[in-house]
C-alpha cells in the first residue's frame, strides 16, 4: 500500500508540475501579462535533489520532477511556488512544496544586486517538518564573472525541530565562457544551534549549457558530514559526495 500511494504521488506530481509548464506555455505565447507582471515557469528532470550538500532523497534513490510556477514584475518584486519529489527514512516525506515571495533589484547605480526572498517548506502528510526561511543575497557582475554572497537564517524552528535553529552563509560564483558553457559553484556553511545540533560545511562545482532549448547542468556536490556528526552520524551516506546531472526547460 505504502509503494502504491508512492507511486500515486509522484505521478501526481508529475502531471500538475507538466500541465503548470504547459498553462505557462499558452499564457506567454498571449503575452502572459497578470497583474503588472509575467509569468513564467521551469521543469528539472534530474538524478537526484541535493540541498546544501544533503539528498533530498535518500541517497540519491529516486531520480526528481521540479517545477517551479512564478510571477515577477519590473520592479522586481516576484512570487510562486517550488515543487519536488524526496524521499526521506519518514514515509511521510515525499513531496515539498515551498512558496516564496521576495525583492530583486540593484542599490542605485553601483551594480551591486539584492535579493530578499522568504521561503517556505511545506510538506503534505508530514506537517510537523514545516519550516520557513528568508534569503538574503547580494551580488555583483565583473564581466563575465558574477559572485553573490548568501546569508539565510530560519525564521521558525528549523525542519520542525523545537528550539533549532539555523543560518546558512555561503558564497556563489560564476563564469559564463562565451560559447555560452557557464561554470559555477558554491562554497557554504550550514550553521545549526539548539540541543543536540551541530552545523556542517557544503560545497558544489558544476557546468552548465543551453541547447535547444534545454539546460543541461552536470555538478559534483561535497560536505564535512562524517560518522562523528551528532545529528547525522546514522545515516551520513545521504551527505556522500556525488554527482547529479540534470535538464531543465524554462518558460
Amino acid at each position: 500500500m505504502t509503494i502504491k500511494m508512492t507511486l500515486q504521488h509522484k505521478l501526481l506530481l508529475s502531471g500538475l508540475l507538466l500541465s503548470a509548464a504547459s498553462v505557462t506555455q499558452v499564457q506567454a505565447e498571449e503575452n502572459n501579462q497578470v497583474l503588472g507582471g509575467t509569468i513564467n515557469g521551469n521543469l528539472t528532470f534530474a538524478s537526484d535533489y541535493v540541498f546544501r550538500g544533503e539528498s533530498e532523497t535518500l541517497d540519491g534513490d529516486v531520480p526528481v520532477v521540479q517545477g517551479t510556477l512564478g510571477w515577477g514584475n519590473d520592479d522586481g518584486w516576484y512570487g510562486g511556488v517550488f515543487a519536488s519529489n524526496i524521499k526521506f527514512a519518514d514515509p511521510n516525506l515525499e513531496i515539498v512544496t515551498a512558496p516564496f515571495i521576495g525583492k530583486a533589484g540593484e542599490f542605485g547605480d553601483s551594480g551591486i544586486t539584492y535579493d530578499v526572498m522568504v521561503f517556505s517548506y511545506l510538506y503534505p502528510g508530514a506537517s510537523y517538518s514545516n519550516y520557513t526561511e528568508l534569503w538574503l543575497k547580494v551580488g555583483k557582475q565583473f564581466g563575465q564573472a558574477n559572485i553573490q554572497l548568501e546569508v539565510t537564517p530560519t525564521i521558525d524552528d528549523w525542519f520542525g525541530v523545537d528550539g533549532w535553529q539555523g543560518v546558512n552563509y555561503a558564497i556563489h560564483p560564476s563564469y559564463e565562457f562565451s560559447n555560452g558553457v557557464n561554470l559555477s559553484g558554491s562554497v557554504g556553511y550550514q550553521d545549526l544551534d539548539g540541543e543536540g545540533a551541530e552545523g556542517w560545511g557544503h560545497w558544489n562545482l558544476g557546468i552548465s549549457k543551453t541547447y535547444v532549448g534545454l539546460k543541461f547542468d552536470l555538478r559534483y556536490h561535497g560536505s564535512t558530514v562524517d560518522e562523528t556528526h551528532k545529528v547525522y552520524g546514522t545515516q551520513t551516506e545521504i551527505f556522500d559526495d556525488r554527482f547529479v546531472i540534470g535538464v531543465s526547460k524554462s518558460f
